[in-house]
């Protein structure tokens, strides 16, 4: 791990960025990523999964990162802050950035071994774009990895995180915003949505994510907006007192959702 943080050039404490990419290897260990692949990722975002892809495909492999955002999206770091100091790195003669780039308007010559939406799916607000995605990688990927927050919490520790996205998503209907919950997806939502678009369900599994810090910092995003509520209808406002009473009763020190991973190829 310590090689691939001196690739992202971690400066000062660097827990946060320990555990999330701790993670993302543990993700990338789960898609069944192999030396030589040829990997395409949908919504790379700071580059994270990115790193750990790449440093998992090898000198003979390649990854190809997309994001539809712009490289001044990001706080504390940009997308084009991160990518740059990737490509500066050891790993960065295997990894491709591309921003500002839609999914349908890529021109694929040959196939992916893999294309992977790493906690990336929530971001779709229109489930029928998500869709549209998963039909075109089957045109251009030999296999689909998904990653994806689990709704179906095991601790009671989880239920602030739950919670919180549901007041996010829900935020998402009434107010334009940039945050990375647009929707939220169960695993049998995306495992559907897969199905109808030219995949077979290969296998799913739950990856360990208690330990991050997503949780709170959900948490922390859900209170930030809750006078943003004020102008939605009366029944929605209901609701969402509903869930802030909820959030706020929740049990702590608050831990993030699972993980659950979701492995696909094409359907014969």
């Amino acid at each position: 791990m310590d090689h691939l943080l001196r690739c992202m050039k971690i400066i000062g404490d660097d827990t946060i960025q320990r555990r999330q990419l701790r993670h993302r290897l543990e993700l990338v260990k789960a898609f069944e990523v192999k030396e030589g692949m040829k990997v395409l990722e949908i919504g790379c975002g700071q580059g994270d999964t990115t790193v750990a892809l790449a440093d998992q495909v090898g000198a003979s492999g390649y990854v190809m990162a997309i994001d539809i955002a712009g490289t001044d999206y990001g706080a504390p770091i940009t997308l084009g802050e991160a990518a740059a100091t990737i490509k500066a790195s050891p790993l960065g003669e295997r990894i491709t950035f591309s921003f500002e780039t839609d999914l349908l308007d890529l021109l694929v010559e040959e196939p992916f071994d893999l294309a992977v939406l790493s906690h990336s799916s929530w971001y779709f607000r229109d489930p029928e774009q998500l869709k549209r995605y998963f039909s075109y990688c089957a045109k251009i990927a030999k296999r689909i990895c998904i990653a994806e927050w689990d709704i179906h919490f095991t601790e009671h520790t989880q239920l602030a995180h739950f919670h919180a996205i549901s007041i996010l998503a829900l935020y998402s209907q009434f107010i334009e915003n940039e945050g990375n919950i647009q929707h939220v997806f169960s695993k049998e939502q995306l495992i559907h949505m897969m199905e109808a678009s030219g995949w077979a369900l290969t296998k799913s599994s739950i990856i360990n994510a208690a330990y991050l810090q997503d949780g709170g910092w959900e948490v922390d995003s859900a209170f930030s907006v809750e006078q943003d509520f004020s102008t939605a209808p009366p029944r929605i406002q209901s609701l969402i007192h509903t869930y802030y009473d909820l959030l706020r009763s929740s049990p702590t020190p608050v831990q993030s959702l699972n993980s659950t991973v979701i492995i696909a190829d094409l359907a014969p």
